[in-house]
């Protein structure tokens, strides 16, 4: 059961897979590819067939770009089409090309785009014609296109093979698989030669050479066999997605095929024939290079070792730069972390000592791979090459004239060392000098030291000398074995060394990522984390850097780059391109290329962020896969600091938010309550003026327009709080500030105390010395102060006085309000000057808002002061008290308006 179990799991799992990319690709718009075996089937025919078809049913269609070729049936079908208008191409060239801007605008259901495979002319948004096509795919519309077997990336190769013309405009296999439907177009050869020969395919000037070399009858049954097995496996591929959505039959684990390439003129090759295995096998497939820091790292290895991993992307795999000293070590680790089940190598030139030691990278591959499956391929450019090796050096020149000085100064050594030391010993100077030759260079040159030492050391010591015969054995003996530790010793520096020099670059690397992760760790806003980035750039890289955000455009400029960064219009509009696309684009891509800078999207779980602007130096058209992966390690690290300082905003934001609903929740409910008290005691007395004035006598008269007024007075107390708390929250309330006495403010508000509580006693503790004048906005302190005595009179039980005592403290003053009320508990006494604290308890009692010593904080706090609750004397009551700073002598107004 609990197998059962796991298995119906798995199943509606991979159920659920298929039918969410099924919605994905019903989302975007749906390709149609009319699939010709060779040149003049009549691909373009059929498709402006099936378009005016779909025209006649009501499906708005219009023509982008179509190629006649000056075929007057295939014109004629234009006819009742709408034409786009093409984009005049630069550079007096005669074609136009595709507009892919005016097809965005003009958005109709279903476009017609001719030869997929175009490469459109360099100043282009794109490089190439179907990445047109993927914008208006991912625009939601819908496009029938025509294209050739012959121009599928896979099988590049294999038309070279066939027809002996290598095809240099090719259709990524990944973008050719996005097709919903592929349409086979089709003729006999026969018929096809016929149509060439009458000129329906070509002029006739151009005819009789296309018949000699590429059309073939041959050539064109070879291509056909080949177009037919392509759709067949479509078909395959369809049946298998459509299984998956329906849940039915069991889906395969899938062991990866791996490819391993060393930037050889049969990489590209070797990625070709990767993607064909895994095709036929449906696995997903990786290309692998193993950085062992014995490459030639000359442009045109960096070149082709580059452009293998690009062709590899292109065709739906995925790519791994590694670094180590053992080859066979790092692909079998990685075969074996990945579930690889196939490595594909190409052919490896066997050296003969190498073959004696079973050193050779395939043999080491059988003896120790034996979990794997291993695929040889040999090409005619391996043998090519290993001839080629013969002749070429492996070394700069500057290694071996190094070495050369090396040896001889090692034999000049010896020469003054022969009377001191004896033979054997002066060995030990000739593996030295191979060994400073090896740490300094790499095995090639550390050989041909060793070599020079070897010859040098028999003939100029080892008797006979001057001769390379040797009379004694022992002697003999010992040449053999300075020559094998000399080879042996230069090996094994040499491996050291790369192995340093490797963990130098991957320290320097890590150390890159290490900083720039601890800084932006600490970066508190989008602002530090772009800044930090850029500098991190600049400072790794010596480019020019920028880091763009869609709120401010040009956001971050790295302090650390040499010059200043300026983006031209084709610069801007890359960056547009990219950050709308989430792809890269600009230089080293095939999108805008004729951009200055590399454009890099900032993107994390789907969100735009930004967009990165690297400028390199304009010499460095080729960019290693060692930097390409630093930067984006680099740019990823960015876009998540970007993500976590935006999600910190949303959350504070979420968070202010909630208070702010909070805090209107308690102001609504304190507004229905206390607003509406004063309210209804006017309107009693009101409305029993109105009925009963003429009945009543002057005293009740008096009484009730008495409690009106004091009513009145109470809710405009209420709301003039309100207002004071609106202006404090919104920073709009000025202090009006003038130098007042302390005893005037306490002054003005115990009659304003006894107004509103006549029964009220107030005691004034006079202060033994006379107290400097306060700077203050005088009505907000009194206004703060009467809250204060206001609401200790609330809490005063009857015949106790409220107890007023002001003081100076140092360079402060002191105004302390204390009653013999219940008390404040000590835990809640800084929770009082909470808004809306009081609707519970607190200094609301019967009557009030809450508010007042809210309003009060905020008031005191605008001067630089504070307020404070603290126990009672003799722990009965509470004491609030204010503490204002002291602003210096005060100076006549005429001076102060001059400041």
């Amino acid at each position: 059961m609990p197998e059962a179990t796991t298995a119906d799991n798995r199943s509606r799992r991979a159920k659920a897979d298929a039918l969410l990319d099924q919605i994905e690709r019903e989302e975007a718009g749906q390709l149609k590819v009319f699939l010709g075996a060779a040149p003049g089937v009549g691909k373009t025919f059929a498709m402006l067939s099936a378009a005016r078809e779909l025209m006649r049913q009501g499906i708005d269609v219009v023509v982008g770009l179509v190629e006649t070729h000056g075929r007057a049936e295939t014109q004629a079908l234009l006819e009742g089409l709408e034409l786009l208008p093409r984009r005049p191409a630069s550079g007096g060239r005669a074609h136009d090309e595709f507009d892919v801007d005016a097809a965005l605008a003009r958005k109709p259901r279903l476009i017609l785009v001719d030869e997929l495979a175009h490469r459109n002319v360099p100043g282009s948004r794109h490089e190439r014609r179907y990445q047109d096509i993927e914008e208006l795919l991912g625009a939601g519309i819908d496009v029938y296109t025509t294209v050739n077997i012959q121009h599928l990336e896979s099988l590049n190769d294999v038309v070279q093979q066939i027809t002996g013309v290598r095809v240099r405009e090719t259709v990524p296999d990944a973008f050719f698989d996005r097709a919903a439907d592929v349409v086979l177009i089709d003729l006999p050869p026969r018929e096809l030669i016929a149509r060439l020969r009458q000129g329906k395919v070509y002029l006739p000037e151009l005819a009789a050479s296309a018949l000699e070399r590429f059309f073939t009858a041959s050539n064109l049954t070879a291509l056909r066999e080949l177009a037919v097995q392509t759709v067949a496996d479509r078909v395959d591929a369809d049946l298998r997605e459509y299984q998956a959505a329906q849940g039915g039959g069991p889906v395969p684990v899938r062991r990866r095929v791996l490819a391993a390439v060393d930037g050889s003129e049969n990489s590209e090759y070797l990625v070709r024939i990767t993607r064909r295995i895994a095709e036929r096998r449906h696995a997903p497939w990786t290309v692998v290079h193993v950085d062992s820091g014995r490459a030639d790292n000359d442009a045109d290895h960096r070149t082709r070792l580059d452009a293998a991993l690009h062709l590899a992307r292109r065709l739906g795999g995925t790519t791994e730069t590694l670094s180590g000293v053992d080859v066979v070590d790092e692909l079998l680790g990685y075969a074996g972390r990945n579930s690889v089940a196939t490595i594909v190598i190409g052919r490896t030139r066997e050296r003969p000592l190498a073959r004696l030691l079973n050193r050779t990278l395939t043999q080491q591959l059988l003896m120790r791979g034996a979990h794997f499956e291993l695929t040889i391929v040999a090409t005619p450019m391996a043998r090519a090459r290993s001839r080629r090796a013969l002749h070429m050096p492996k070394a700069p020149l500057r290694d071996y004239r190094f070495a050369l000085v090396v040896s001889l100064l090692a034999l000049v050594l010896a020469h003054l060392a022969d009377r001191v030391l004896s033979v054997s010993n002066l060995s030990q100077l000739f593996t030295v000098a191979v060994l400073i030759v090896a740490v300094r260079s790499r095995m090639s040159v550390a050989v041909f030291s060793a070599m020079i030492c070897f010859f040098g050391y028999n003939f100029f010591f080892a008797p006979p000398r001057y001769t390379l015969a040797i009379a004694n054995g022992g002697d003999a003996l010992t040449v053999v074995l300075f020559l094998a530790t000399a080879l042996i010793c230069s090996r094994l520096a040499t491996r050291l060394s790369m192995q340093v020099q490797m963990l130098r670059e991957a320290n320097s690397h890590a150390g890159i990522l290490g900083r720039l992760g601890r800084e932006l760790a600490a970066a508190a806003d989008a602002g530090q984390v772009t800044a930090i980035g850029a500098k991190t750039l600049a400072q790794a890289f010596d480019a020019e850097v920028a880091v763009l955000t869609p709120e401010s455009g040009l956001l971050a400029l790295a302090a650390a780059a040499p010059r200043s960064m300026t983006l031209s219009t084709t610069d801007s509009a890359a960056a547009d391109w990219a950050m709308n696309h989430d792809q890269p684009a600009g230089r080293y891509t095939g999108t805008l290329n004729a951009a200055t800078c590399w454009l890099l999207p900032l993107v994390d779980d789907g969100a735009r962020l930004g967009v990165v602007a690297i400028r390199f130096d304009a010499e460095e058209t080729v960019l290693s896969s060692q930097r390409r992966d630093l930067v984006q390690a680099i740019v990823h690290d960015i876009a998540q600091a970007l993500a976590r300082t935006r999600l910190a905003a949303e959350l504070e934001s979420a968070r202010l938010q909630g208070e702010t609903e909070h805090l209107r929740a308690a102001l609504l409910s304190s507004v229905s309550h206390d607003l509406r008290s004063p309210l209804a005691a006017m309107l009693g007395s009101a409305e029993s003026l109105q009925r009963y004035g003429t009945r009543l006598d002057a005293a009740e008269r008096d009484e009730l327009l008495g409690g009106i007024v004091s009513e009145g007075q109470r809710l405009d107390r209420y709301i003039q709080n309100l207002l004071d708390m609106t202006r404090l929250g919104h920073g709009t309330l000025k202090l009006a500030r003038d130098w007042v006495a302390v005893e005037e403010i306490v002054g003005s508000c115990v009659l304003r105390l006894r107004k509103v509580f006549p029964e009220v006693r107030v005691a004034l503790e006079a202060p033994a010395e006379e107290l400097p004048l306060l700077y203050v906005h005088p009505a907000l302190i009194e206004q703060a102060l009467f809250n204060i005595m206001e609401n200790a009179a609330k809490f005063s039980p009857p015949g106790v006085p409220v107890r007023i005592r002001a003081r100076q403290a140092g360079e402060e003053i002191r105004i302390d309000v204390i009653d013999a009320g219940p008390g404040i508990p000590a835990e809640e006494r800084s929770r009082i000057f909470d808004m809306f604290y009081s609707v519970e308890r607190g200094d609301r009692g019967k009557h009030g808002t809450g508010l007042g010593l809210s309003i009060c904080q905020g008031m005191i706090g605008a001067h630089g002061g504070s307020v404070e609750a603290l126990p009672g004397e003799g722990g009965v009551g509470t004491t609030i008290r204010i503490t204002l700073p002291l602003s210096g002598v005060p100076v006549p107004a005429a001076a102060e308006d001059e400041t």
